[in-house]
């Protein structure tokens, strides 16, 4: 009896690693695989688990580390780079989405705080599953991806307090009973203890423990801070998921937020997937045959609702449609997090019986259908735009700067995308006096450089009203700088399309995208991941002294072939073995002259270090000073820095005799 526990962990992670594996061969998420398992080992699949209590305490254990790691990563300066989606567009959206579950459930005949709760189920997303896709689409930086970033961080934040209104909602006689100040004291209390600790005692405590050196005792103090934490919370008659969301405020207060991640993360994905396999124990598989078609019904009201609501919260923080689509259909989904809250429901009575299993079937559902629906969503964009939509609705007028001057320029520059890479071509520009105008359509960058008397365009480069608008046809290059590669690849056929004479030069992040985006027109492609190469490589040769026009040369002819060295390095040219044995056997090493060296005083001809160690001194270093190519009759004082150059061994020779010399001397 005593080792049933054990034999239900080796079941649990024995299924999960068979069912994962096939979920990721076939891009399922693997939460998916998660509930799929509970499924399978749990009463109402093969009844494998007889411990369900065990299992349950160790999902408590998984939404403590969740909820902590969420407050980990908090950070003020997260939430500003990304300020109007998650200050305005994530309360819309959860506005939105709440009021319309709350509305539909109304109508269905639930109580009022029964379909308000429901509106929060549907209002959360899965930060998990979104990012993934999005990562793995390479769309995290894109306008959809950031916009869509910040109202997930809006959700994530906001599972706590809808955790604590939870019981207010079901008018919990314990709950009601306590007295409303007293609850605020505590509040208040809990927090003062939170902010205390984080300024003055958990900094202080993880600093000695760093100082140690051990990991072991890094990873017990911050388990024992976070569980600390939430115990103190729930002690006080609040709830363990704010305590444990305060305790990783404070220790991401501390300084010590990243190591702390590196060091729970293993452990939260550990006892995460605990708590999603329970929540799978729970689903009823034969509950899904009998409500196919209901369930289906749901879930597709429920996908569109939700697509509607966040692409509505993006348009009115300034998105054009096509990225509010792109928005709305990545958010569309049921989150984890509604699994988190849905344990609260299930102790107030808000989720029993066959709701909660129609609930089950529908979270689930959704979390399947996600990264197709992600994955049609730019084609699903391009038809509804295509409809007889009136323009402005398309576009979104966002306000402009006054200067119309560049519409009329010809042979100009047009920079598509004002990021880090889109900055850096405008202020080149600009300083080589070339004309340009950059068109952007995040409207918090277009506003802030409008301020600085940028020539920027608020819109989508999609469309060819907006590209024609800055006299495209008349441009000499066009530069586009976006990391959206579906984007880029509409943006670059377009441009074509409009202008066969103008030169296209085209970023890109990754290699595959090269040969579509020549083959829309492109003249240019820089991939990103080939110029990193190019960087380091060259730098590479610079340390083997390899002469700097070789290398120059070198360069040009990998850019001029479009990466195919790179690209096949088994086709590499006969050129390159040019600078395969240039001098990979010679050193430059620096030395400083110590008090008591006995090359201190002595001219470099008296020193004889050509003579008798094979190296040369090619530079001198004197008081801030290079004096470079010393002759022979210069003379080396104490605390000059030598440049030698000479094999490795032989600096290594000389360096010992005249350096370690000096140290003892001087000593």
């Amino acid at each position: 009896m005593e080792y049933t526990m054990l034999k239900d962990i080796v079941y649990i992670f024995g299924l999960s690693i068979v069912i994962l594996i096939i979920f990721h061969r076939i891009r399922v998420p693997f939460i998916v695989g998660y509930l799929l398992t509970g499924l399978l080992v749990g009463p109402y699949g093969l009844a494998l688990i007889g411990g369900v209590e065990e299992v349950e305490v160790l999902a408590e254990v998984g939404v403590v580390l969740l909820l902590f790691t969420i407050g980990v990563e908090f950070s003020f300066n997260k939430l500003l780079n990304i300020r109007r989606s998650v200050l305005i567009g994530g309360p819309l959206q959860v506005l939105f989405t709440v009021i319309a579950g709350f509305a539909i459930a109304f109508i269905l005949g639930m109580p009022a705080g029964e379909s308000i709760f429901i509106g929060f189920l549907l209002s959360l997303s899965s930060t998990v599953i979104v990012l993934k896709q999005l990562q793995e689409r390479a769309e995290v930086d894109t306008p959809q991806g950031q916009s869509a970033l910040g109202f997930l961080i809006f959700q994530d934040i906001l599972i706590v307090p809808m955790m604590l209104f939870t019981p207010l909602l079901a008018n919990d006689p314990g709950y009601m009973a306590a007295s409303p100040y007293a609850i605020a004291v505590k509040g208040t209390a809990i927090i003062v203890l939170a902010i205390v600790m984080a300024k003055w005692i958990v900094p202080k405590i993880l600093y000695y423990v760093v100082r140690t050196q051990s990991r072991e005792l890094f990873i017990l103090s911050i388990v024992t801070i976070c569980f600390s934490v939430a115990w103190v919370s729930f002690s006080a008659g609040l709830s363990l998921a704010l305590g444990a969301f305060l305790a990783g405020l404070i220790v991401s207060e501390s300084g010590y937020s990243h190591q702390t991640l590196d060091t729970i993360l293993p452990l939260r994905d550990v006892f995460t997937s605990f708590f999603f396999i329970s929540i799978g124990m729970l689903l009823d598989i034969n509950y899904f045959y009998a409500h196919t078609g209901l369930i289906i019904l749901f879930v597709t009201g429920i996908l569109v609702i939700k697509a509607i609501s966040a692409g509505m919260a993006s348009l009115l923080i300034g998105y054009p449609l096509r990225v509010a689509i792109l928005i709305g259909l990545s958010l569309s989904q049921v989150g984890e997090f509604s699994f988190v809250l849905s344990k609260t429901g299930l102790m107030y009575g808000f989720l029993s019986g066959d709701f909660f299993q129609l609930f089950l079937c529908i979270s689930v559902l959704t979390m399947v259908v996600t990264p197709f629906v992600i994955a049609v969503a730019p084609r699903l964009a391009g038809y509804i735009l295509k409809l007889p939509l009136p323009q402005r609705f398309k576009l979104v007028k966002y306000p402009q700067i006054n200067n119309k001057e560049v519409y009329s320029r010809n042979d100009h520059l047009v920079i598509i995308g004002y990021g880090f890479n889109g900055k850096n071509l405008a202020q080149a520009a600009r300083m080589a006096g070339i004309p340009y105008a950059i068109i952007e359509m995040n409207p918090e960058i277009v506003k802030d450089a409008q301020t600085k008397n940028e020539p920027i365009y608020y819109g989508d480069a999609v469309h060819e009203s907006i590209l024609r608008s800055l006299n495209i046809e008349e441009a000499r290059i066009v530069v586009v700088a976006i990391s959206d590669p579906v984007t880029t690849r509409r943006i670059t056929r377009t441009i074509r399309e409009i202008s066969p004479k103008v030169h296209i030069i085209v970023r890109t992040r990754y290699t595959r995208e090269l040969n579509p985006l020549f083959e829309l027109g492109a003249n240019e492609v820089i991939p990103e991941e080939f110029e990193t190469s190019v960087e380091i490589f060259t730098r590479v040769l610079t340390k083997y002294l390899i002469p700097r026009d070789e290398i120059e040369a070198f360069i040009a002819d990998v850019r001029s072939q479009c990466y195919e060295m790179l690209r096949t390095p088994s086709t590499v040219s006969a050129t390159y073995s040019d600078l395969e044995q240039h001098s990979h056997d010679i050193n430059i090493s620096t030395f400083r002259i110590h008090r008591g060296s006995p090359l201190s005083g002595k001219t470099l001809a008296q020193s004889e270090l050509r003579k008798r160690y094979g190296v040369s001194v090619v530079a001198i270093k004197r008081d801030s000073k290079i004096l470079p190519n010393p002759g022979a009759n210069t003379l080396i004082r104490t605390d000059d820095v030598l440049f030698v150059i000479g094999t490795p061994e032989k600096i290594i020779k000389a360096t010992d005799k005249f350096v370690s010399a000096g140290k003892k001397n001087g000593e």
